[in-house]
């Protein structure tokens, strides 16, 4: 039972070192996340949207 208090005091102490982000960069953050998203969305979708025509082509 020992060993699990002293874990739980040794996390207590590290995460007393985190040092946490601020609001802006989480807000930051997750404006690069959403954009990339998109980004990567639609440049997926492109592509299957080429394939897509391109295989047409083919099986006609």
């Amino acid at each position: 039972m020992g060993k699990v208090f002293q874990f739980f005091r040794e996390s207590k102490a590290e995460l007393k070192k985190v040092v946490w982000p601020t609001k802006d960069d989480v807000f930051s953050s997750i404006r690069v996340v959403i954009v990339s998203t998109f980004i990567i969305a639609i440049v997926l979708g492109l592509f299957d949207w080429g394939f897509t025509e391109l295989f047409r082509l083919i099986m006609k």
